[in-house]
């Protein structure tokens, strides 16, 4: 089977269930401070699971696009990827578990073919939270899952939270046997023993953990389902390496055919490299620029490990376009905006390169540095803090590497390279330290971090995501209608937006802009959400971002009174105020470069 027709059954399957078929959203979510990427299939839909309406009604399914920056250093196995596909089915406050398991049971078995003798699941054991849930157990076995391959486990492994409160709930988990014997007595699903695969995962949104952490029903409960597409299609062909997929490998050969190095006797960097790429992409085509910050930071990060592996494996200068070419080619038919963005990714990508180059020549002398500082247990230190290259004898000072890359662009895992090639120590926790300490100023903060998938949105937050759209219209005014956002990062304090110009913003345009916000919040506009059509919502002159897909039926916010003229209308999921007026006075605190051709402003709600 091939990764289209898994993509096609699925689909069509839960559209014969009731489903609505929705686009996969934007890598980078609009106006969410508190993820960098969409690393789950259900993070675009928080509002709706929440409780707003959704246009396309209460049954749901779609492939979305993920990234999830923890795995990063775990690439070069058999199954971690940066980037990745979720399949999703969700029911908001319609069906649950007596649809939701037996369906899932019959696409695996009926649609893909699976036998049932292949398949294990677990359920949540019960605690003093929450019961033991039989309900699901039963289900299973009315199915013809037998007890004995019925597991129950606890909230570790069973039970899903939004994070310390909010909606949470148990979910079952699906086990796809791979070889059918056991590696050790007591081989189970989720012990990561090689035997079993998970395949599925059902959570069932039941509770609502109170602020005092005691737990009361939802007044309705949601159904969330994921099935990872690189993973499933490698089970159904009996691969027990994903890179030897349809997914990967189109982009292998090519990797093979520039560098002249063959999969088998190279394997951890040719699956690195593909990986990164294919992550790159498109995180690039989402709009994203290559910087040492936030998104822009793992995206340099990605790009550079890419090349580093490249450079080991002594690949020709531009080899990385001719294999992002490969990425977007394979990929281009399920998501054509990579052909219609490839001249900037690829530009993206050339010029990244260029960067890069002078920090590979620099390692060099870093490794002559470390060398002699081995040799002689010298003290070499570097800029204004007086760094030693050496945090003790034969232990690689991590601060020092840190330092290194901020002053000569020289990453941080290739100096790691060099060390262990020497033979000695390096201090991570040195340089996670000091990495840390510079990533909390430029990064999303730790706390409020998306954990399952639910953030809060309070009246604050209301008000800046309604002054988003203002900015956004008055930008377009005074700069042009080539303005677009490029992203933004709404706090209790503040708003960041990222937007398209070529050059920095003037004095007088900063105070034309930040007039001409406040004016329309004085005017006290009317701000309206309807529900219409794609095609008009196009046609009337409605803003859509980050060159994503839409469904036919899309949220249009206006604002404007009626009977006048509009000053915005943009395709948004809200949440909004009811009138400009109950924003408050704005001022234009900080405007920045963001990267190439993005500018950065600030603004305060007094």
């Amino acid at each position: 089977m091939t990764s289209a027709d898994l993509r096609e059954k699925y689909l069509k399957f839960f559209e014969k269930k009731g489903h609505k078929i929705i686009p996969s959203a934007s890598l980078v979510l609009e106006n969410d401070p508190s993820t960098l990427f969409v690393s789950a299939g259900m993070q675009p839909l928080v509002p709706y699971l929440l409780g707003q309406q959704h246009s396309a009604g209460t049954r749901l399914v779609n492939v979305q696009k993920c990234i999830r920056t923890g795995d990063i250093d775990e690439v070069g196995d058999t199954f971690h990827h940066t980037f990745f596909e979720m399949l999703g089915n969700w029911s908001l406050g319609d069906y649950f578990k007596q649809e939701s398991i037996p369906w899932s049971f019959e696409f695996l078995t009926r649609e893909l073919d699976i036998s049932p003798d292949k398949l294990s699941v677990s359920v949540f054991a019960g605690d003093g939270d929450a019961p033991r849930d039989e309900e699901a157990a039963e289900l299973w076995k009315s199915v013809g899952i037998p007890a004995a391959r019925i597991y129950y486990f606890g909230k570790e492994d069973n039970w899903w939270a939004a994070g310390a409160t909010g909606p949470c709930g148990p979910d079952t988990e699906i086990f796809y046997d791979v070889t059918g014997k056991p590696c050790s007595p007591d081989c189970r699903p989720g012990d990561n023993c090689g035997r079993y695969f998970e395949i599925w995962n059902n959570v069932f949104m039941v509770y609502n953990r109170r602020d005092d952490g005691t737990l009361e029903e939802l007044p309705k409960k949601n159904v969330d389902t994921g099935m990872g597409l690189e993973r499933t299609i490698a089970v159904l062909n009996g691969l027990n390496d994903n890179y030897k997929s349809d997914l990967f490998l189109p982009i292998i050969n090519k990797i093979e055919e520039v560098t002249g190095k063959k999969y088998e006797e190279n394997i951890k960097p040719l699956r690195r490299i593909a990986d990164h790429i294919r992550a790159s992409v498109f995180i690039i085509s989402d709009s994203v620029e290559p910087s040492n910050m936030a998104r822009g930071y793992v995206l340099r990060r990605l790009v550079r490990r890419a090349l580093r592996f490249l450079h080991k494996l002594e690949a020709e200068s531009q080899t990385v376009l001719k294999i992002a070419e490969s990425v977007i080619d394979n990929y281009s038919p399920i998501y054509p905006e990579l052909k219609a963005n490839s001249e900037h990714i690829l530009k993206v990508l050339g010029e990244e390169e260029k960067k890069f180059e002078e920090p590979i020549n620099d390692l060099e002398l870093y490794k002559q540095d470390l060398q002699a500082a081995i040799e002689y247990q010298l003290i070499k230190k570097i800029g204004t803090d007086r760094v030693p290259i050496l945090s003790k004898p034969g232990i690689a000072s991590g601060k020092y590497v840190f330092e290194n890359y901020q002053s000569y662009g020289v990453p941080p895992d290739l100096a790691q390279d060099i060390v262990e090639e020497l033979g000695i120590k390096f201090d991570e926790k040195e340089l996670e330290q000091a990495m840390v300490e510079h990533q909390e100023k430029s990064r999303t903060a730790s706390v409020g971090m998306f954990k399952g998938g639910l953030a809060t949105t309070g009246e604050t937050e209301t008000k800046y995501h309604t002054a988003t759209h203002l900015l956004q219209a008055a930008l377009r005014h005074v700069l042009g209608d080539h303005v677009h956002q490029m992203g933004s990062n709404i706090t209790s304090e503040r708003l960041r937006f990222d937007f398209s110009n070529p050059k920095a913003l003037s004095s007088q345009e900063i105070e034309l802009i930040s007039e001409l916000v406040n004016q329309k919040i004085v005017e006290d506009l009317l701000v309206t959400r309807e529900v219409i059509s794609k095609d008009k919502a196009l046609a009337e002159g409605t803003l859509a971002f980050f060159k994503e897909k839409y469904p036919d039926e899309v949220l249009v916010y206006t604002i404007g009174n009626p009977g006048g003229e509009w000053f915005s209308k943009e395709l948004c999921g809200g949440p909004h105020v009811g009138h400009t007026g109950e924003i408050g006075r704005v001022t234009i605190t900080k405007e920045e470069s963001a990267g190439m051709g993005v500018r950065r402003i600030y603004i305060k709600i007094a």
